[in-house]
């Protein structure tokens, strides 16, 4: 198994552990439709990040900032969720950083 490869599999882990770490503020009170809710978005990249396609990986790292931002702003104002804020917070920025190192490692196609 090559770099880039080794790096798109631990990409399409970290989607589903940020999809997970979504799904776990129902535990510190969100309603569960709002959860659900905010996974449905994460589900647009999926193909091409499986298919390890540039283009939906280069967007793909733009898509990650409001779940950043809003991970980012439970952190600082919400106390009773701040171990889930700080968990998708860890899990959206390595989700971020290795889209970015796919980039940087995998030579653009010719098409």
């Amino acid at each position: 198994m090559n770099a880039d490869a080794k790096v798109r599999l631990l990409t399409i882990w970290l989607w589903a552990a940020v999809a997970f770490s979504l799904l776990a503020w129902m535990t510190v009170g969100y309603p569960w439709p709002l959860c659900v809710i905010a996974v449905l978005p994460l589900l647009a990249p999926l193909r091409g990040l499986a298919q390890g396609r540039r283009y939906t990986y280069a967007w793909a790292t733009l898509f990650a900032i409001p779940y950043l931002v809003f991970a980012l702003t439970e952190l600082l104002v919400n106390p009773a969720a701040r171990w889930v804020a700080g968990l998708s917070l860890l899990l959206v920025f390595a989700w971020f950083c290795t889209m970015i190192f796919f980039l940087r490692i995998s030579p653009p196609r010719r098409e």
